[in-house]
């Protein structure tokens, strides 16, 4: 019952039910009649015995059409191969059938006609001779589309040309096509022609031969002749010089400038926009200026054809006219510009417009290219107003198409934002507020566009963002940045756009050198780890993997990059997913590029040579690929075990593989390790680049821990002084009457202390100073490629740690001190994980304490000389 109560059997329905019957049959017809009858197949074989030449003309004489357009698209090959035979045989037919080819194999034969030219086949005295006349009689083809493309072919031949031939061939015929009794396709041709003509003639023949004809051609009667020649304008201008230019071409833009077809006058103000730097002082403010004062009061009342052509070169146009103007024009051109950027919003200077319009669809598709075209020049209208200004003159401005309602404003916007932070500089702080919005812009394609230059603009804003510029203030100069930085990766993450993804992952590596190493830790590394193992798209987890080995290489506390190293072993490289073990090996490559050898060894070496038992043929296949890069960080004879355990690894599966593919790839890979030489642990010439690299990383590596281990005795040391303070001032308290001699006691004992520890403060801040430069400085560029942006904001930050340090030890180095502290940061940090993880931990802290006893030790010697 229910099912026939859904059925609608009226006769309306069945008919519609029939339609449609009826429409599937229709599109099942066309599929049966594009099968070939046996007599079309035999029309359309040909001898295998014929040779290309032969097979060429037989299928020019008696093939099909289709057959006939291959031929002329292969002309370039035969060209290639035997040029005499194809210029004897093939071309002449190739002639002949032009004349009634349809309009594919004409546009077939333009292109490859073009092609034989730029081959060099044959020369060019040859190639006049052959096939000039060919493109010369096809120029008026009926079809514009044919024509057109003609053009472009003669155009670019006439660039190889030399002068005699042009001027017999194409000059002298010219003379006849340009007169107004041919047809219009012809006279438009003809002013094509002369602007690419005017390049290759000195200007005395120009001036006699050219530009009479270019006069007659902006008088015509056609405003199509008239237009398209006022556009060749500026190619005869370059090619005739400035002084046939001010007093040919000039008049002849004023009058086109007045011309009463729209189109003439466009392009006219066009060509006069282009040709401003070739007008001297005179003629900009006696004859541009005007032009272009009439041209803006025309566009918003009787012309706004050129409303968005205006928009365009608006900056252009104020810049090459900005030093002729005075104060209230400079004023009058800006409050245009002004009004251009808003125009078609219904809310403007804060209330509603009554008197503005309904507006079309096509008004609003106009004004919304204006706004664009106004987003475009921003950066022009900063220069042209001074950056100096720009908070008051352009800033709402900035703001207003920031947040326009339509995306191709804000995606110009996100472009030019860059440009925009150069040009203000020190100011570039007024435009923080701007850069969030288009962060969380709802677009991925603004974001995408912003992403691009997001590590220079941020370098920008954090370098050049006001006071904070240290170390430990840099989030202040944008508050919401790491908010809209998170928002705008979790919304490329859910989107389909994959690539946006990737890019905005790739560009986020800058980050250790704009945000501080905690927010890095806890708000992006973790992210980037969840990417890699839940996101489906290979790209992006690469990207992913490699931004995260960049977060762990910048990471200052030891604690957590032990904790993330765990992680990465534990999560991807002892995964119960194959796939997570095949991007375990992606980030041990990145891994390799970024860290030192010793670090690789030290955490990864053995991880990676555990994936050889892996049950999965494409995860053993991977890490056969990756082994000689594995060997290549191993140093003899320091790493003599670890080679010793790659080596057994490989006989392993020599041995015990079964997969055929893994074992051609294993013997493969052995052979390529035999040729390798492994460095040694001292340099070598023909290593001395990479060693020289690697060292370089190591420093670093060891910069951080010294400066890990700084941190902790500064912080220690200010709570020590704190409490020796409180403690003198309890005794000043209680004994008013030996405050002098108290006070007398705590001089010697201050003097004492501080030039007994001076050496050793010396020493600290040496360390300190060095470790500072690592943090704001980045890798030589010829040996990293580490994407990032150097901060150099740090450097105040880090020189007040180093004074804070220097007063706060001054009353609490003493023997004492020095024994709890050295045994307060010889514990190791235990995290649960692999036994050759945990060993090689233990070893790498053993020697950090070593390396700190001696360091204590040192100063301590200094102190009591």
């Amino acid at each position: 019952m229910v099912f026939f109560s859904r059925m609608d059997f009226s006769q309306g329905n069945l008919f519609g039910y029939i339609e449609d019957l009826q429409e599937l049959t229709i599109i099942e017809r066309p599929v049966r009649r594009s099968l070939k009858t046996p007599e079309e197949i035999e029309r359309l074989t040909v001898d295998e015995e014929l040779n290309d030449i032969e097979r060429a003309v037989y299928l020019l004489s008696s093939g099909q059409d289709i057959q006939g357009t291959s031929v002329v698209a292969n002309l370039p090959v035969l060209m290639r191969q035997n040029p005499a035979e194809t210029l004897r045989r093939v071309l002449p037919k190739i002639r002949e059938v032009l004349h009634v080819a349809g309009v594919e194999m004409q546009l077939t034969a333009a292109v490859s006609f073009l092609t034989v030219l730029q081959d060099e086949s044959v020369s060019i005295h040859t190639y006049s001779h052959s096939f000039l006349h060919i493109i010369l009689q096809n120029l008026e083809h009926r079809d514009a589309g044919v024509s057109n493309a003609w053009l472009e072919t003669l155009l670019a031949v006439i660039e190889a040309l030399p002068k005699e031939t042009i001027r017999h061939e194409i000059l002298n015929p010219l003379v006849s096509k340009a007169q107004i009794s041919q047809s219009l396709q012809s006279r438009l041709v003809s002013c094509k022609i002369m602007g690419k003509l005017a390049y290759k003639f000195e200007a005395h023949i120009v001036k006699r031969e050219i530009l009479p004809l270019v006069k007659s051609l902006c008088q015509d009667v056609e405003y199509e002749v008239r237009t398209c020649m006022c556009r060749q304008l500026e190619h005869i201008a370059q090619g005739i010089g400035t002084e046939l230019t001010k007093t040919v071409v000039l008049p002849e833009l004023v009058e086109l400038a007045r011309d009463e077809g729209s189109s003439v006058r466009l392009a006219a103000f066009e060509t006069i926009v282009n040709l401003l730097d070739m007008f001297d002082a005179d003629d900009r403010s006696q004859t541009v200026l005007p032009l272009v004062k009439s041209f803006c009061e025309k566009s918003f009342k009787a012309d706004e054809s050129i409303l968005v052509s205006l928009s365009f070169h608006l900056g252009k146009l104020c810049n090459g006219l900005y030093g002729i103007f005075t104060p209230e024009q400079h004023l009058r051109f800006l409050e245009f510009y002004k009004k251009l950027s808003t125009l078609g919003l219904q809310q403007e200077n804060g209330h509603n417009d009554n008197q503005l319009q309904l507006q079309t669809l096509e008004q609003e598709k106009k004004y919304i290219s204006v706004r664009k075209n106004c987003a475009y020049n921003f950066p022009a209208m900063i220069v042209f107003v001074d950056p100096k200004n720009f908070h008051l003159e352009l800033y709402s401005i900035f703001f207003c198409l920031c947040h326009d309602p339509e995306v191709p404003v804000r995606y110009t916007m996100a472009i030019s934002f860059y440009e925009v932070a150069k040009l203000l500089n020190s100011g570039v702080y007024t435009i923080h507020k701007e850069l969030v919005t288009l962060l969380q812009d709802e677009s991925l394609e603004v974001l995408d566009a912003l992403v691009g230059h997001l590590p220079e603009i941020l370098e920008l804003m954090t370098t050049n963002g006001g006071e904070n510029s240290g170390s430990e203030s840099k989030l202040l100069s944008i508050p919401d940045l790491i908010p809209a930085l998170t928002t705008a990766e979790q919304r490329a993450a859910t989107s389909l756009k994959w690539r946006t993804h990737e890019k905005l992952l790739q560009k986020y590596a800058c980050l250790p050198h704009i945000i501080s190493s905690d927010q890095i830790y806890y708000r992006f590394l973790h992210r980037m780890l969840t990417i890699i193992l839940t996101n489906n798209v290979l790209p992006v987890q690469k990207a992913a993997a490699r931004t995260l080995c960049v977060y762990l290489r910048y990471n200052r506390k030891q604690e957590q990059r032990h904790e993330v190293i765990q992680k990465l072993i534990e999560q991807l490289g002892q995964g119960k997913s194959y796939w997570n073990r095949l991007r375990f090996l992606d980030t041990c490559e990145f891994i390799m590029e970024l860290f030192s050898k010793s670090f690789f060894c030290k955490y990864f070496f053995l991880p990676v040579l555990e994936l050889t038992h892996d049950p999965v043929a494409n995860v053993r296949m991977k890490l056969c690929y990756l082994l000689p890069k594995v060997k290549s960080t191993l140093k003899i004879p320091s790493d003599k075990h670890l080679l010793q355990q790659l080596e057994l690894c490989i006989r392993k599966l020599l041995c015990q593989e079964k997969d055929k593919d893994v074992l051609t790839i294993v013997k493969r890979t052995v052979l390529e390790l035999d040729r390798m030489d492994i460095s040694l642990d001292a340099f070598q010439k023909r290593f001395y680049e990479n060693d020289l690299l690697d060292q370089e990383k190591e420093r670093q590596e060891h910069l951080l821990l010294e400066m890990e281990q700084l941190e902790k005795e500064k912080q220690q040391s200010e709570g020590r002084s704190t409490n020796v303070n409180d403690k003198i001032f309890e005794k000043k308290r209680r004994d008013n009457k030996t405050s002098s001699v108290l006070a007398k006691s705590m001089t010697l004992s201050v003097s004492g202390s501080s030039s007994g520890t001076s050496a050793g403060k010396e020493d600290k801040k040496s360390k300190l100073v060095r470790s500072q430069s690592f943090s704001t400085q980045a890798l030589h560029p010829k040996y990293s490629n580490i994407d990032k942006c150097p901060n150099k904001s740090s450097a105040t930050g880090y020189t007040s740690s180093v004074s804070g340090m220097g007063k706060s030890c001054m009353l609490s180095f003493t023997d004492d001190t020095f024994r709890t502290r050295s045994t307060g940061n010889s514990g190791n940090a235990t995290f649960p994980s692999s036994s050759s993880l945990t060993t090689s931990r233990n070893s790498f802290n053993s020697a950090d304490q070593k390396n700190n006893g001696n360091k204590e030790s040192q100063s301590r010697k200094m102190s009591i000389f």
